[in-house]
């Protein structure tokens, strides 16, 4: 089997497979999700939903994340871990929007990803899950990891991965292949110990049943 021919497949089963895979930070607006999205870097997203609820309440606009104090920001987002940095990423990315985008999350990658806080990868979030644009394909430890186990890409930058991806899969599934490999790693093809022997996937699979193997050798 081809790299193209594993990818159609699985351009199949996957949908098949997580017919409701969604992204699972919850928020109702674009700023909500940018905002949540940026406190998720190296944080999972039930402590993130956990911390967002008062957030939220209390800097419900651009403008309030811009003119929130710095300390007051860290103790309300201080459990997703590296809060400091998160703070102050998230009032320059308020600044930002209130300076250059008149308080509304701009709509393009190159806008979005000019923002403090939010590179690539937090910006096809936002634009698949918010505006339902298909601008490219979040590459997070779940997508990556299963991307090499798959043998859909040999790469390990994120970046390179996207466009390995992006070159097998049809434009219109670029945002739901995030969300269905990110399901899949969280539910079955988890960093150790993945359940190949019950994998949906295994007739896919080149690593199954030697994936740490599969994993050095990508």
């Amino acid at each position: 089997m081809t790299r193209q021919e594993r990818a159609d497949a699985l351009a199949q089963e996957l949908p098949r497979i997580y017919p409701t895979a969604h992204c699972e930070l919850d928020f109702k607006n674009p700023l909500e999700l940018l905002v949540a999205t940026i406190l998720s870097a190296q944080c999972t997203d039930v402590r993130v939903n956990m911390v967002t609820p008062p957030l939220f309440r209390r800097c419900p606009t651009a403008a309030d994340y811009a003119e929130i104090p710095q300390e007051e920001l860290e103790a309300l987002v201080r459990s997703t871990g590296f809060y400091r940095n998160k703070a102050k990423s998230i009032r320059g990315m308020g600044a930002a929007l209130v300076e250059r985008h008149a308080g509304e999350v701009p709509r393009t990658m190159e806008e979005l990803s000019s923002l403090p806080g939010a590179g690539r990868k937090t910006s096809n979030v936002v634009l698949g899950n918010a505006f339902h644009l298909n601008e490219g394909v979040v590459v997070d430890t779940h997508v990556g990891r299963l991307s090499l186990r798959l043998g859909l890409t040999t790469k390990s930058d994120p970046v390179k991965v996207e466009q390995d991806l992006m070159a097998l899969f049809p434009k219109e599934q670029w945002s739901d292949l995030s969300h269905w490999l990110i399901w899949h790693g969280r539910r079955r093809c988890k960093a150790r110990n993945p359940d190949c022997k019950e994998c949906e996937l295994r007739p896919l699979c080149p690593s199954a049943d030697q994936p740490d193997q599969f994993l050095k050798k990508g």
